[in-house]
């Protein structure tokens, strides 16, 4: 072996991705792991109401129907409790994907300088923009993608053993694709907010604000078809009330075959809110497009503020 062999130090090659995508990965593993453990738990619960949940609300369905002597059947109501919890938990993800990207993805990385060493680094802004958009945008795509799949999987096989009446609007926006794509305009909205207010929590708190009016914007979108009176849920119920005896439309109830129960509340009909099957897909697929189209749009302005805001001095 040469003296100069000796003399020059081995390489240590290190194993694992490299480049803009490891240093993403590893500044936020903390918001990785919560966002895997959110997608497992989910599809967990999703699974466990696909199998063994519906096989014993199906036995619990068999045997005392939707309602026993003085109320609901407990296990069918435990099951359509459970069976929205999964609509409720992606919404709360959603509202959280800007709040993440305003503060922690962009507005932390520019107010503690993280973002300007990486630039003077051979990484372009550019580039440093793109990678922190497109990492997290992969992962939020994946993880709801594979949520929606499987709750229509479970939409689909058991939706008639939901209690009549009780499904929330929220269903409507988590069993198809425009809810992948809202979370991904709420990245891009973050993002843009984080590169204008440049900080962490005000960057948050003007995401919180924007995402709060865009979501009660959200779900005012469609309207939904109104019936009066009740009938049994062969479309995609969203919203159900009661008419009590002096004319007042209250919250449903739920006590369709108890007498006691209607007197109780001075219950002499019902009436819900429901989105027609044939109209389904045709609404999903124009927000689905109109949605591709605003999140473009958000990240050609973010790219553009981050350009005026790098060349400006």
């Amino acid at each position: 072996m040469s003296a100069t062999t000796l003399a020059t130090p081995r390489r240590r090659t290190l194993p694992g991705p490299r480049g803009l995508v490891w240093t993403v990965l590893r500044l936020h593993r903390t918001a990785l792991w919560i966002w895997l453990a959110f997608v497992t738990g989910t599809a967990g619960l999703l699974l466990w109401l696909y199998g063994p949940g519906a096989t014993a609300a199906q036995q619990a369905f068999d045997t005392y129907g939707y309602y026993v002597p003085g109320g609901l059947n407990s296990t069918k109501e435990a099951y359509d409790d459970l069976f929205y919890r999964p609509a409720t938990l992606i919404s709360v993800a959603t509202f959280v994907v800007p709040l993440f990207a305003g503060g922690a993805l962009i507005g932390r990385e520019l107010e503690t300088g993280t973002a300007q060493l990486a630039w003077t680094q051979s990484v372009s802004p550019a580039r440093w923009l793109a990678a922190r958009l497109a990492v997290p945008a992969l992962l939020i795509a994946t993880g709801t993608g594979l949520l929606v799949a499987l709750y229509r999987l479970l939409w689909s096989a058991h939706n008639g053993l939901l209690v009549a009446g009780y499904a929330p609007r929220e269903l409507y926006f988590a069993i198809g694709p425009a809810t992948v794509v809202h979370p991904l305009l709420g990245l891009a909205l973050g993002a843009l907010i984080g590169l204008l207010v440049r900080r962490a929590l005000p960057a948050i708190a003007v995401a919180a604000g924007t995402q709060y009016v865009l979501t009660a914007l959200h779900n005012r979108l469609w309207p939904f078809q109104h019936n009066t009176p009740y009938s049994p849920p062969a479309e995609l119920s969203v919203h159900s009330g009661a008419f009590t005896s002096g004319g007042a439309l209250i919250p449903d109830p739920g006590c369709y075959d108890s007498k006691r129960c209607l007197a109780e509340h001075h219950v002499v009909g019902f009436t819900r809110d429901y989105l027609p099957s044939p109209e389904y897909w045709p609404r999903q697929l124009l927000e689905t497009g109109l949605l591709l189209a605003a999140t473009a749009v958000v990240v050609a302005v973010a790219f553009r503020v981050l350009n005026r805001s790098v060349t400006t001095p």
